[in-house]
């Protein structure tokens, strides 16, 4: 119970619980996958949207970093871990760019203001959402060779996918707008 009282009084510790919640969010995201080559498509990018609009963008993007920190350290966190390496030399793989990607689109997804109109509001993430797959396919193309479909490889086989889960953010938006509220 004394946690508890200490949370209501100490923004501090409340913004600490929080970014801790939020990358074990992201860590339990990542294992919910469906296998691609060369990058696994997850829920990750839903709960990046999630983050920034419900934590806002300064609480998203410490969130983000602590959890690329906690991968890079070695903590089984990313997608791939830790049957495909763990630490740096996972975080230096294909989805490096993608995961650099979720830093940019958690401060968008933040920093947008969102309305009742369903519309902008699936504009503005698709934009904070399109960030990271730019990201990535910039990583993927220097790793892999410009020469090889990256496109095809590291954006098109999620497509669908997104839109799916842009969409369920963009219904749920004031609800989790709320979550600003108690944080």
């Amino acid at each position: 119970m004394e946690i508890v009282k200490n949370l209501s009084t100490s923004r501090p510790l409340k913004s600490v619980f929080v970014i801790l919640i939020g990358t074990l969010l992201l860590a339990v995201s990542s294992k919910i996958k469906i296998p691609f080559y060369p990058v696994p498509m997850t829920m990750q990018t839903m709960v990046v949207l999630i983050i920034g609009i419900g934590f806002g963008w300064k609480l998203g993007v410490a969130t983000i970093a602590l959890y690329l920190f906690e991968g890079i350290i070695g903590l089984p966190v990313f997608s791939g871990t830790p049957e495909k390496g763990i630490g740096l030399v996972y975080f230096t793989g294909p989805t490096m760019g993608y995961l650099i990607g979720f830093l940019i689109a958690v401060f968008f997804a933040g920093k947008f203001n969102y309305n009742k109109n369903l519309l902008i509001n699936f504009c503005k993430l698709s934009f904070s959402i399109s960030i990271i797959y730019i990201c990535g396919m910039l990583w993927l193309g220097s790793l892999i060779g410009w020469d090889k479909p990256v496109f095809k490889l590291g954006a098109q086989p999620f497509l669908l996918a997104e839109l799916f889960k842009i969409l369920l953010v963009t219904f749920a938006i004031n609800y989790i707008k709320k979550i600003k509220k108690i944080i």
